[in-house]
């Protein structure tokens, strides 16, 4: 029997890995666990890169999770997505199917690999009004005034991620943390990668094909429905600078011009965070997503056949 009960596809944006994870699923009786950030909403399709017609392969269409489960205007948040991925890995497991996990957000894909408690702290929004307003400086002091017991593993590289250690050790004074039962993830992880160049021009193109495709009419009938501004621009680089666009605060040359680099600096965030985690201990098997897509598949393929029965 196998000693892996995962398998999970990471890489960049625009590298390729639902088109690799639907063929995955395909081939060794799987289904798709999508760890993306913003895919979870409806009505996010461009601006997200859904790309729902990639699963389907040879007719047969491959059933996937956590995408389109709330409607666009909620937040979601770490630990909502990591009961909501246990809920389908375990209804998986028990049917005999294979979860394959699918994404670019690293932040959920690690807290499940690092099994990490403290997403379970609740926003405290009073708390963070007043925080907002001091440097880093003076947050790393207000941090320092806790036991260093409540921030052994803060993350301090930020001013947001300041508060948000703040947060947690102000929580844990007046609160014990709850720890969950969870199945334990036995993963084979499987990350996509480009060469620099490679990766910006697949990052330009397929702007270019978002933007023809509808990018901007997708966040107008957004606001439409009644999505604020503000959340819109909460969810990140697309919707940000479509509505930038449309109160005419940039014709669409920028648009282009300033979100296809936002874009490239954000996948190389995504590269970064992907380092860290194999300093803590993660194994990523790196695959190049070179053109001859049916050499990347059989890489995978080689990488997966020792854990998992072909159907």
């Amino acid at each position: 029997m196998s000693d892996k009960n995962l398998l999970i596809v990471l890489g960049a944006t625009a590298v390729g890995k639902t088109k690799l994870a639907v063929q995955l699923a395909h081939a060794f009786n799987g289904e798709v666990i999508s760890a993306d950030s913003r895919q979870v909403f409806k009505g996010m399709d461009i601006g997200t890169g859904k790309d729902l017609s990639e699963y389907e392969i040879n007719g047969q269409k491959v059933p996937y999770h956590l995408i389109d489960i709330k409607p666009a205007g909620q937040r979601y948040q770490v630990n909502a997505f990591k009961d909501d991925f246990y809920e389908a890995f375990d209804q998986l497991q028990t049917i005999g199917k294979l979860p394959i996990l699918c994404g670019g957000t690293g932040m959920y894909i690690h807290s499940l690999l690092q099994n990490h408690e403290l997403t379970a702290i609740p926003v405290n929004e009073q708390l963070r009004k007043q925080l907002f307003l001091l440097n880093k400086d003076e947050l790393q002091n207000e941090l320092n005034k806790y036991p260093p017991q409540l921030r052994e593993q803060a993350d301090i590289s930020s001013h947001k991620r300041l508060i948000r250690a703040i947060e947690i050790a102000e929580y844990l004074s007046y609160h014990d943390l709850k720890t969950e039962k969870r199945t334990k993830l036995k993963p084979l992880v499987i990350g996509l990668y480009n060469e620099v160049d490679v990766r910006r021009n697949k990052i330009l193109s397929r702007l270019d094909e978002r933007l023809s495709s509808g990018l901007i009419e997708e966040v107008q009938d957004l606001l439409k429905q009644g999505v604020s501004e503000e959340m819109l621009v909460f969810y990140g680089l697309e919707y940000k600078f479509v509505i930038a666009f449309l109160k005419h605060e940039i014709n669409l040359n920028i648009l282009r011009e300033r979100l296809g680099i936002a874009i490239c600096q954000f996948a190389k965030r995504q590269m970064t965070f992907f380092r860290k985690m194999e300093k803590d201990g993660v194994k990523i098997n790196w695959i190049e997503a070179v053109e001859d897509r049916a050499l990347v598949k059989q890489q995978a393929f080689d990488l997966a056949t020792p854990y998992f029965n072909l159907k």
